[in-house]
């Protein structure tokens, strides 16, 4: 059993914005950290990029002699993770196929059960029972197998679990996945206190949280950042849950100078001021909060027990901060009519988010609202048979239905959009003049969200490219930051306003002279401008930039010396040819 297959399968259906979605769980790359350590090697595959190509995936198996094969199931993907444990029987027939995760530690027996193909079922965390099923498959000691904590599988005709295997309560013990597997999504600990009615998590890791040593968690940092990773996500249930020990991580951060961005989750209970402002100065650029509903009443029934008080406080600190405040919305909850909605928007309006996620509840294994859901309408598990990621709960109340969902949602959507200006415009920065380069770099990110980014496309938000000009002149007000000469100069051009495009350029290679864009920029508003030999200068400085010889070419034809513009355009040709071969 020494080389193992690790899969993350593709979600059933496909989505506008799959980046949460096509992330493969941490959770993964622990297990595998654990079976490395152990002297195995392992590969993870994400099939996520596949999706849409079964072609692609069965050649991606085939090609692959793994003694073992895991799944990570959540419930999005478990139709196609079945359809590839199929697939990977027949090609490869005796495999031994493991699922596990979320999906499995819920509905382990429904797997088994009506699932030939699935063998064995990790029920909650798998780093112990997977590498134990792995040793006991290697003795060939099945009747080994039905005794191991954590482990699900088949006796004959019977389904046997020997109960759920004793959490890690030392993490620290556990090998450092960065040590064998390149990620972004990074946790520092594992578990809950929360009673959230539409969350599995306490049920899967449990209410007592348990944490990594900000050593143990900065030095995994440290270890993709030597590898070339810049940014991360911190997807923690309850990262600030001890301030104190988030603010020892920051201080490492800063003591290790590692230059990274990053992003979190946080509990609006937990944030102070103090604690912002190390996560600020440490590269924090984004805190989600899980803040539902407006109304008071779906908030407690959502077991959400936060106050108004404590929203507020959280948003307008954060953002005081130059983190940028991002507010979970779910809709389509019990309880919820029109009222509800517009109780929402007008928390919208107290709180002022600069990005918002909307969710229509649904109702998963492990919850309290799904075994809810089971009591009144005496379904079974049986329901996931279903060819179906989920099951909605606006579906299980007669009281909604999908005509208001979906209007619901429109007045969601629209409502934030129209006004994103309004919000953007009443920012309060701390002034503090040591976050003054950061409040320059968060105002810049913002801009290039409106201009260039996620808003860009969105009708809804009027004037998009006068707010980003505005916000990247309030960055610049700041400190001299790239993005916001680079952002703003580009707006510059679209507007014909060349000459202000070139000083404003100008004022940047002072900041940044070695700045490729910068330069290449300038240079196309002074080709506009007729100023040939001046921007011929510009793209000079890189001889091996494709675009900056594909405008020193048209430099060259416009002075009249065509013989040196075929010999440019040559050699950008030559070294976009070469840049295409090094990626195929």
């Amino acid at each position: 059993m020494k080389e193992i297959l690790l899969i993350y399968p593709h979600c059933l259906e496909e989505r506008l914005d799959d980046e949460d979605a096509s992330v493969v769980p941490i959770g993964l790359f622990y297990i595998g950290a654990a079976l490395e350590a152990d002297g195995r090697k392992v590969e993870i595959l994400n099939t996520h990029p596949m999706r849409g190509r079964p072609e692609v995936i069965e050649k991606m198996i085939a090609d692959r002699k793994p003694d073992v094969i895991g799944f990570s199931i959540l419930h999005a993907n478990r139709w196609p993770g079945l359809e590839m444990a199929r697939l990977a029987k027949k090609i490869h027939p005796g495999v031994p196929v493991v699922f596990g995760g979320v999906g499995p530690t819920f509905l382990w027996e429904h797997f088994l059960r009506h699932f030939p193909e699935v063998d064995f079922a990790v029920v909650g965390e798998g780093e112990r029972a997977f590498l134990e099923l792995l040793r006991c498959l290697e003795r060939d000691d099945r009747e080994a197998v039905r005794r191991i904590p954590g482990i699900a599988c088949r006796d004959g005709d019977r389904i046997v679990f020997n109960g759920p295997g004793s959490p890690v309560e030392q993490l620290d013990r556990l090998p450092d996945p960065a040590r064998y597997f390149d990620f972004q999504h990074l946790t520092s600990s594992r578990g809950c206190p929360g009673r959230c009615t539409f969350c599995g998590s306490p049920a899967f890791w449990g209410h007592k949280v348990r944490f990594h040593s900000p050593s143990y968690f900065v030095n995994q940092i440290e270890r993709l950042y030597r590898r070339g990773q810049r940014f991360f996500y911190v997807s923690d249930d309850t990262f600030t849950l001890q301030p104190d020990r988030v603010i020892a991580i920051c201080k490492a951060i800063l003591a290790r100078g590692l230059d990274i961005s990053w992003a979190a989750i946080c509990r609006v209970k937990d944030v102070h001021e103090e604690l912002l402002y190390w996560m600020r100065k440490a590269g924090c650029v984004q805190i989600s909060y899980g803040v539902e509903s407006g109304s008071p009443e779906i908030r407690e029934r959502l077991g959400k027990r936060i106050s108004e008080a404590e929203i507020r406080k959280a948003f307008r600190l954060t953002q005081a901060y130059g983190i940028l405040a991002r507010a979970y919305f779910i809709y389509g909850c019990p309880g919820e009519n029109a009222d509800t909605i517009q109780t929402t928007l007008d928390l919208m309006d107290d709180i002022q988010p600069l990005s918002v996620i909307f969710y229509i509840l649904d109702l998963f294994p492990g919850t309290a609202l799904y075994a809810d859901y089971i009591r009144r309408s005496g379904v079974t598990d049986d329901i996931w048979l279903k060819r179906v990621e989920d099951v909605m709960y606006f579906e299980t109340d007669t009281e909604l239905g999908p005509e208001k969902i979906l209007e619901y949602g429109r007045s969601l959507r629209t409502g934030f959009h129209r006004r994103l200006e309004s919000y953007i415009r009443s920012l309060q920065l701390v002034d503090l003049p040591e976050l003054y380069p950061l409040h320059a770099d968060f105002l810049s990110r913002l801009g290039m969200t409106l201009s260039h980014g996620d808003y860009a496309q969105i009708e809804e938000i009027r004037d998009k490219a006068e707010l980003a000009e505005w916000l990247y002149r309030r960055s610049l007000g700041y400190h001299g930051d790239h993005r916001a000469f680079l952002g703003l100069g580009v707006l510059l051009q679209k507007r014909g306003a060349h000459a202000e495009a070139v000083e404003v350029l100008d004022q940047g290679l002072g900041f940044f002279p070695q700045s490729e864009p910068l330069c290449v920029c300038m240079g196309i508003s002074l080709i506009n401008m007729g100023r040939y030999r001046e921007a011929l200068a510009l793209f000079s400085r890189f001889p091996e930039s494709v675009q900056g010889l594909q405008y020193a070419a048209l430099c060259y034809g416009a002075l009249g010396d065509s013989s040196k513009a075929s010999a440019v355009r040559r050699r950008a040709a030559e070294l976009q040819s070469g840049s295409f071969s090094s990626k195929h």
